[in-house]
């Protein structure tokens, strides 16, 4: 039977870390009996890394897949406690720790092909052996250099005629006002969708969906650079409408953005992705085999909170980073 009977991370559920803050917390170590020499150890770490396939030699006689891939680490602290005497005694023992994240993080992230992630550790050693251990991951919300100027239009226009009825031609106007397209993690997207239906059909629905188009970058086996991006839709919403022939509608809309969000960003040396978002509206026209489409880019941010109080405490308990 193991001296250790259980070891065990107290963190706050559920709980988003700002890039910056402080990362408190508690080991508690149960022991069946004394234990001499013991090392508690708890860390904080973060990586990153993208994998995917793609064919090579697509023009040539043959083909074959190639494995792309790309890491990075973005923390790496940990912090022995010490023990009095070199022993602990059967029962319980506690152990304060903090950490202070770095102000300059990405979010945490998962999909098919890429992962950012962080979590802290807490084991217990004796004469070499691991006896125990224990990881618990955390949502950690990311920061970004992204310009907070308004450089994108908060007006799109897309018209477009369309056929119905074999013969006939009418025209679809569809447009997108917003007041502001920057936004935090966890805020309100609100938008203004015009549609002007110059046609003798009724237009019944239109789709509003907020994309995320994420950038990879990664090498593959001769260390070649690779690039692929992946969309998908983060938020949908349908309005079931009847817009008559010859009329114009305006529907006001409203997102909510989760939480905990990748925040917008352009590709720079050494990172393994960047992330750009789109709002887009909709407008199928069964009667027509056709759509129309009208997008507009919004900008995701969120600043690092003042980390000096964490770090004063890091030093006073002198923190090793790795």
């Amino acid at each position: 039977m193991s001296v250790v009977k259980s070891i065990q991370l107290m963190l706050p559920k559920d709980a988003v870390y700002q890039a910056g803050s402080c990362v408190k917390g508690q080991v508690v170590l149960t022991l069946h009996s004394t234990l001499v020499d013991p090392i508690v150890k708890v860390e904080l770490v973060g990586r990153g890394y993208v994998e995917w396939s793609e064919e090579t030699g697509a023009t040539l006689d043959y083909s074959r897949d190639v494995i792309c891939n790309n890491k990075a680490d973005y923390v790496h602290k940990s912090k022995m406690f010490p023990v009095k005497d070199n022993w602990l005694s059967a029962g319980s023992h506690t152990f304060d720790f903090h950490f202070n994240l770095p102000p300059r993080l990405p979010s945490t992230f998962t999909s098919k092909i890429g992962h950012v992630f962080y979590y802290v550790q807490a084991s217990c050693m004796g004469r070499e052996h691991i006896l125990a251990k224990k990881r618990m991951y955390l949502r950690v919300q990311g920061t970004s250099d992204f310009p907070r100027e308004n450089k994108s239009p908060l007006f799109v226009e897309t018209e477009k005629k369309v056929t119905y009825n074999c013969c006939r031609q009418g025209t679809i106007c569809l447009q997108i006002q917003m007041e502001n397209n920057i936004f935090m993690p966890g805020g309100r997207v609100h938008f203004t969708t015009e549609i002007d239906n110059q046609t003798g059909k009724c237009i019944k629905s239109i789709i509003f969906a907020l994309y995320c188009h994420v950038l990879y970058e990664g090498f593959t086996p001769k260390t070649e650079r690779r690039s692929r991006v992946e969309s998908s839709v983060l938020l949908r919403q349908e309005a079931n409408t009847q817009i008559v022939p010859f009329n114009t509608t305006k529907i006001v809309s409203v997102f909510n953005l989760p939480p905990l969000l990748s925040v917008s960003s352009n590709m720079l040396e050494g990172e393994i992705m960047s992330t750009q978002y789109e709002l887009v509206s909709i407008v199928h026209l069964p009667w027509s085999l056709t759509s129309v489409k009208a997008k507009i880019p919004i900008i995701i941010t969120s600043s690092p909170v003042d980390s000096d109080n964490c770090q004063m405490q890091e030093e006073a308990d002198s923190v090793s980073q790795e």
